[in-house]
This record gives structure tokens, sequence and C-alpha cells, in this order.
């Protein structure tokens, strides 16, 4: 057999076993990954990729990174799994670093100014559901105590905070709803960037917390503007709520900023963590000022692989890098060229987003024929719907690597369009 048959005969094997014995909880594309370097993805013929898409937002520091790997690699050697009861190497001083970072003042366009000295107390999980289920039990437990046993939730719509069913619920997307309720009570959302129609949802009381996220990623790329966060945090403010802002995919830089709350000048009770924590290992957490953390008690909450001591190594690890390599800045100067890029190409009529987490509006019904056909072109890329593509790269593309996928995907618009 030749190496081209060989690679052929293992991805129609992986197709085989997926199809036989997977769940289809995803429409898989006719491609097999088997290794990486940065923003590049190789597939099982040798075929090279510029991926645009990161597994989706999570490889932060860009495929098999050495830092990490290496970290990992020796951790291997020691521990892995001991569990909560005990200490475990790596996790203290991974929730001590998150704590700056949430502590970070930027300016508007996301560079490090100050920091406000809040202290804040983190629970590792394994995922973005669950640093959000862990959100809002915090969330909830501050009600309890603080507000007369108040409950309920305010979310936006187009919101997406996982796939559980009290995440689901927060989720302000019906279509995410269908077949799964009925759903825990206490659930509602309000229009994005509409102060008033929050004050009104706050006014009618029983709530105990606001969710948002800075940039509604699943939901298209829709930013929050600045004037409207500042405004819920005053509202927050004035009725005693917990502002919780779910950092799954913007946060660890991803928008230019450590956290995008940062770029609004704002700061949260409450903030959820995964994707790009651990440069693709899976982690989540779940981060609280210790007014509310400490309100938590042994009991409360539990995870049996939460920050066990391989993703603790790989979390440090890859939080010190971003901060090393001065992450931030290249990512508000790159950001800035993939918008520029990505506005010059035709039928598009609008760029949305923050950094390296971008969305274009295309004026044709292409977007999923783009994804399907990029791969030939040598791009991993993402749509939402059928009009709508979003970037989520590696923070650490280069302009050069921007500028050829820019390139190849104007050929694209142009075949289809």
């Amino acid at each position: 057999m030749t190496t081209t048959d060989i690679a052929t005969a293992q991805l129609e094997q992986a197709q085989a076993l997926d199809d036989t014995y997977i769940m289809h909880t995803y429409g898989r594309l006719p491609v097999e990954f088997v290794s990486g370097h940065g923003a590049q993805l190789v597939d099982t013929e040798g075929k090279v990729y510029l991926d645009f898409l990161a597994g989706i937002g999570c490889a932060s520091l860009g495929h098999a990174d050495p830092v990490v790997a290496h970290t990992i690699k020796e951790q291997l050697d020691r521990v892995w799994q001991v569990g909560n009861y005990y200490y475990v190497e790596h996790r203290g001083e991974l929730a001590r670093a998150l704590s700056d970072l949430l502590s970070t003042v930027t300016d508007e366009a996301g560079h490090a100014v100050s920091s406000t000295g809040t202290t804040w107390k983190t629970f590792f999980a394994n995922s973005g559901a669950e640093a959000n289920e862990g959100a809002l039990k915090v969330a909830r437990r501050w009600g309890e105590r603080n507000l007369g046993g108040a409950s309920g939730i305010i979310s936006a719509r187009q919101s997406f905070h996982g796939r559980t069913l009290a995440t689901l619920a927060a989720t302000g997307q019906d279509v995410f709803h269908q077949s799964f309720g009925p759903f825990p009570d206490g659930f509602s959302s309000v229009p994005l960037n509409d102060i008033e129609a929050l004050e009104s949802a706050v006014a009618a009381g029983g709530a105990c917390a606001v969710m948002l996220e800075c940039v509604q990623g699943e939901g298209g790329v829709w930013p929050a503007e600045t004037d409207y966060l500042q405004a819920v945090r005053d509202l927050c403010d004035q009725h005693g709520l917990a502002l919780v802002i779910d950092e799954v995919q913007t946060g660890f830089f991803r928008c230019g900023a450590p956290f995008s709350f940062q770029l609004a000048g704002i700061e949260p009770d409450v903030v959820s963590m995964a994707k790009g924590i651990a440069s693709g290992f899976p982690m989540g957490a779940v981060a609280a000022r210790a007014e509310l953390a400490d309100l938590m008690v042994p009991g409360d909450h539990g995870s049996t692989f939460g920050g066990n001591a391989l993703a603790a190594a790989a979390g440090l690890a890859t939080v010190n890098e971003l901060i090393s390599r001065d992450m931030g800045e290249h990512v508000i100067s790159t950001g800035t060229h993939l918008a520029q890029r990505l506005a010059a190409l035709p039928h598009v009529t609008e760029v949305r987003g923050r950094g390296l987490m971008r969305g274009i509006q295309l004026d044709v019904p292409i977007a999923n024929e783009l994804v399907s056909e990029g791969l030939g072109a040598g791009l991993v890329l993402n749509h939402i719907g059928d009009s709508i593509l979003r970037f989520l790269p590696p923070l650490v593309v280069t302009e050069e690597q921007i500028d050829t996928m820019a390139e190849r995907l104007e050929k694209l618009i142009a075949r289809l369009a």
C-alpha cells in the first residue's frame, strides 16, 4: 500500500468506528488531524492546514506547545490524580496566578496598567459548563444569604453557557432547548445591550444575579457594549445582585486583555473560565471575590477530577507562558490585522468581536460551504448558521498566516458566492 492508501484507510477506519460506536451529536468533517504545531495542523495524509478554530478556542498557545508538553510529561512521571481531599502540586500557584490576572486593570485597548488588589478564590473543574454550574451555585448562595433567598438568574438572549440542564436554562437560545425540558426554574433572558430591558427584569424581583458574556461566541460573536457593561455593574450594585461574567471563550487574552470584562473597566463578582486556561488540556474554573467565595463551605460543591495534578501543571505552565510572552500585546496587534483583512473580503458586511475572537457577517448564505471547501484549501474554519464565520485561531498565529488565510478565503468566497 502507498502512503496515501494507508492514510485513506486510517481515516476510513476512524469514520467507521465513529459511526458505529459514538453518539452522533456532532456533524463530522472528513478529516483526522494527527499532529500540529503552533497555528498549523497535519492530517493523516500529511497535509498541512492553517487552524483558525484552535480546538474551539482552546489551544491558546497553539498545538503541542513545547513548554506545556514538557510540563505535562514531567508531571506524568510524578502523580496524576489523588482527589481533592488532599493538597495538590501546582494548584495553589495556579489559583494565585488567576487571582493576579483577574485583578488586572487595563486600558480600553487591553494594555495592563494596574491592579484592583482584589483577592479571587477559585474552584477547579474540567469544562466550561462545569465552571458555569459552579458560578450559578455561588450566585444562588449569595442570594440565599444576602437577598432573602432570591435565586433568579438573568442572562442575555443569544447567549451560550453550556449543555448541562442548568447552563442550558441560562442559555438564551431556544434552538438549544428543544426536546430537553423541563429545565430548572429561575432563569430568564433579555436582549443584550438593552439596559432598560434588564432594569425591568431586575425590578420584577426574585433575581440574585446577572450572567453575561462580554462577547457572545456561540450566538454569533456579538459584543456587549462598554457603556452597557458599566451600566449593568451599576445596576447590580444598586440592587445587591451578583454580576457573573462567563469568560469561557473570551478569557486568557483571547480578546487582548487577560479577561474581556477588563476592556469595559468593570470588576465582576464571579468569573467562569475554561478553554484557553490550559492550552487545550481539559480544565475549567470558577473564581469569585472572597466575599462570595467564602460563602461556599466543605460539601457545597465538588469535582472528582477537577484541579488534578496534570491539569494544574498544564494550567500553570500555560498562564505563565501567556504572561511571559506578552501575549496580550501580540493579540491586540494581530487581532487588529485579522479584522482588517476580514473586512476587505468580498460579501463581508460586518466584522464583529475583539482581539483574536472575530466573526464576519456574509451577505450570501455560504458559510457552511466555506467551512467544507476550506479543508481542501488547507483551512480549518468554523461557521455559526449559514451566513456567519467565526475565527478563533491560536493566540500565537502570525500576521503572515492571517494573510495566507485571507487570500485563500477570498478565492473560496469568489467561487462559491
